[in-house]
């Protein structure tokens, strides 16, 4: 363990549940990293993920955004291929991109569709699937407005899913942000997971929520009063 470390583990108190407010300040403080390391988040859910109905799976438009510039594609007709250059993708097209993420490319963060592409796409879920870049109608990443959705992502919406442990992970921000964005954009992300509370979810639905930046000790947050 470095030096760095030992004094970040030695602020963070394991026995204590910090409010959102002290985690977003003690995040910061913590940071062991030269670099702008991720601050993220990771909540665990009171669901059964191999039941159809708990599969907790949704997208937020966090206010601040991450702090990180996400490369988009757009896998759509030559007619669409305008508005979604001009909205700003990293990469459009459809059959050369198809073929290049066959082959074992995937050196995106998020990929937007057209519904009339869906069936040429539908081939790389073993591909993009685990990586959670298949688009998908439920997270806005299948859609004819392709323009808007590039502006969306770009702007800081995020999509998020509960893992095989009934865990979300996300990306929050970076520790450069204030505070008071950290807090801010945690706030809108634990909202949109509320409002998803499976109606056959039984028992607490919010279990336990983490914060941590990259490399850094993790702080367990007030589940309680984040749920209320």
């Amino acid at each position: 363990m470095t030096k760095k470390r030992k004094v970040a583990e030695s602020k963070v108190d394991k026995n204590k549940v910090y409010s959102l407010k002290e985690a977003a300040a003690l995040v910061k403080e913590i940071n062991c990293t030269k670099f702008d390391s991720s601050v993220d988040v990771h909540i665990r859910l009171g669901v059964d993920p191999k039941k159809a109905d708990q599969q907790v799976r949704g997208t937020v438009s966090l206010p601040h955004g991450t702090g990180k510039t996400k490369r988009v594609l757009v896998l759509c007709t030559p007619d669409k291929e305008d508005a979604a250059k001009q909205a700003g993708a990293d990469y459009v097209g459809l059959d050369e991109f198809i073929q290049k993420i066959e082959s074992g490319w995937v050196d995106v963060d998020v990929i937007i569709a057209t519904p009339s592409v869906m069936p040429k796409i539908g081939k790389l879920g073993k591909v993009l699937g685990p990586r959670n870049l298949m688009p998908n109608p439920k997270t806005g990443t299948v859609t004819n407005d392709v323009a808007a959705a590039v502006n969306e992502v770009k702007g800081g919406k995020i999509a998020f899913k509960v893992d095989k442990a009934g865990i979300v992970h996300a990306s929050i921000g970076r520790v450069s942000f204030d505070a008071n964005k950290i807090a801010e954009n945690t706030t809108e992300l634990i909202n949109a997971i509320l409002k998803l509370k499976p109606s056959t979810a039984k028992g607490i639905y919010l279990k336990g929520v983490n914060m941590a930046s990259t490399m850094s000790p993790g702080i367990t947050l007030d589940a309680k009063s984040l749920a209320n």
